[in-house]
């Protein structure tokens, strides 16, 4: 996997301009806060985006990927503002479950998610070469 972030663009800070990746590719369904039984856990966005992100990684693991192997992801967010006052728990989050590499990222304002206790859900996509 080649990251790719050309300095004409800038300096990117938690994402990657660009991936390039050969392999198999696992499509990753947009993941929630939800635990086992349903429910919505995570009173704030920093504690709901960790239990999504946790909740992606591990259907990515389930396909044999690791969070190394995520090309883009996508972040739909319910309140954008509350996102931006928080980006940094959330780096650290990031950080924490997939480490420091980061793949294509959007944010993406939403006026409400499914379930309407969602704050954030993500979405991705990664190439799988084991």
């Amino acid at each position: 996997m080649e990251r790719i972030n050309p300095p004409e663009l800038g300096k990117p800070s938690g994402f990657s301009h660009a991936v390039a990746a050969e392999g198999r590719f696992v499509f990753l369904a947009g993941q929630t806060a939800l635990d086992p039984e349903g429910r919505i856990v995570g009173d704030g966005v920093v504690e709901q985006f960790e239990h999504a992100l946790g909740n992606l990684l591990t259907a990515l693991r389930a396909a044999g990927g690791e969070p190394a192997d995520l090309c883009s992801l996508t972040v739909y967010i319910v309140d954008m503002d509350d996102y931006k006052a928080h980006a940094r728990d959330i780096g650290r989050v990031w950080k924490r479950l997939a480490g420091a590499d980061y793949p294509a990222m959007a944010g993406i304002g939403v006026r409400r998610l499914w379930d309407v206790e969602a704050l954030v859900e993500v979405q991705g996509f990664a190439v799988v070469n084991r």
